[in-house]
């Protein structure tokens, strides 16, 4: 459900830039450049941050969380936003993704505009006239690291395909990571997984890959979790079982088609939790490494608070000196 926002009197609303102008192979510097000219000819009172590391960028977002502006507009890919949730999850400051990323899922999943030369505009816009959605955030938690995520964690085969995709330069999008599936199905060997769901009874159930979804998609755009929905409050786990690569190939198409949840390969869950081990197990999160070996998956339901395209239902908004009707 999106969020009312709050009405006062009159002003110019503030708004945060957050950049990173590396994301999305130079991207972002475009993407950050056309959203604060859109911001400003609507009337919005902008101040820019730019990083120029991981840890410059976190530390302009817990600024910019402090300051309390009307809205953060982080332009990067998924995995920048990802990176600050840390800092900006159960803030009091909602955020408006301009995407500048390779895959952009998390856009894909809220509907924001990611395509096209005006995309970085109208996605900045939103921060004004959008709707604001309360959407669920992961954590994972390895023996040897942890990360909040937004769209998937990847498990086993998945994960060695994003480590895969992360090593290739060329192709761009998603055909980069169907070239690094297909590389690694020369490897391909199943993992004896011990699952846990929602505090069930451990299970051992073999298979090559299992994915907990946030979101349907990984990958830009690879329908893994069709079920996922970010603000629900659950997560939706696939797990395929041991599969040839003859086989694993032939599943492929039906994945594309987010049609192979009715293999009886293919096992689905939606869950709000999930423990899972294996030896040699390999965790990725948002397409970053998490850890190895064994992982506990929780949720933080509605912990981010994202504009969204609006559905019609919200009145004119003007701002006021404090924004109303924030999460504390």
């Amino acid at each position: 459900m999106a969020e009312q926002r709050g009405a006062g009197d009159a002003r110019a609303p503030r708004v945060t830039v957050l950049v990173n102008p590396a994301s999305g192979k130079g991207r972002g510097a475009d993407a950050a450049e056309a959203a604060v000219r859109r911001l400003r000819e609507l009337g919005a009172e902008v101040l820019v941050r730019e990083g120029d590391s991981a840890k410059s960028t976190r530390d302009h977002a817990a600024s910019a969380v402090s300051e309390r502006p009307d809205a953060l507009v982080v332009v990067g890919g998924d995995g920048t936003l990802a990176s600050l949730l840390e800092e900006v999850a159960h803030a009091n400051v909602p955020i408006a993704l301009v995407p500048a990323g390779t895959g952009n899922d998390f856009a894909r999943a809220l509907g924001l505009p990611f395509e096209g030369p005006d995309a970085a505009a109208a996605a900045a816009e939103l921060a004004l006239h959008g709707d604001i959605r309360h959407i669920d955030v992961g954590r994972a938690r390895c023996p040897d690291g942890e990360a909040k995520f937004l769209t998937v964690a990847a498990l086993g085969f998945d994960a060695l395909v994003s480590e895969r995709t992360n090593r290739l330069k060329w192709p761009k999008g998603a055909l980069r990571y169907y070239l690094a599936l297909v590389i690694e199905l020369v490897k391909l060997l199943p993992l004896s997984f011990d699952v846990s769901v929602d505090g069930e009874a451990r299970e051992a159930r073999p298979g090559i890959l299992a994915a907990v979804g946030n979101t349907r998609s990984y990958g830009g755009g690879m329908p893994m979790c069709p079920g996922a929905d970010p603000g629900d409050g659950r997560f939706d786990l696939t797990l395929v079982g041991p599969l040839g690569r003859l086989q694993l190939l032939r599943l492929f198409p039906l994945l594309l088609r987010a049609a192979h949840t009715s293999r009886p390969e293919v096992l689905t869950r939606r869950c709000e939790r999930v423990e899972i081990s294996a030896p040699g197990l390999i965790v990725y999160a948002d397409g970053e490494r998490v850890g190895t070996e064994s992982v506990h998956i929780d949720m933080l339901p509605g912990a981010l608070r994202v504009f969204v395209p609006t559905d019609g239902s919200n009145s004119p908004v003007s701002f006021s000196t404090k924004q109303q009707g924030a999460t504390q």
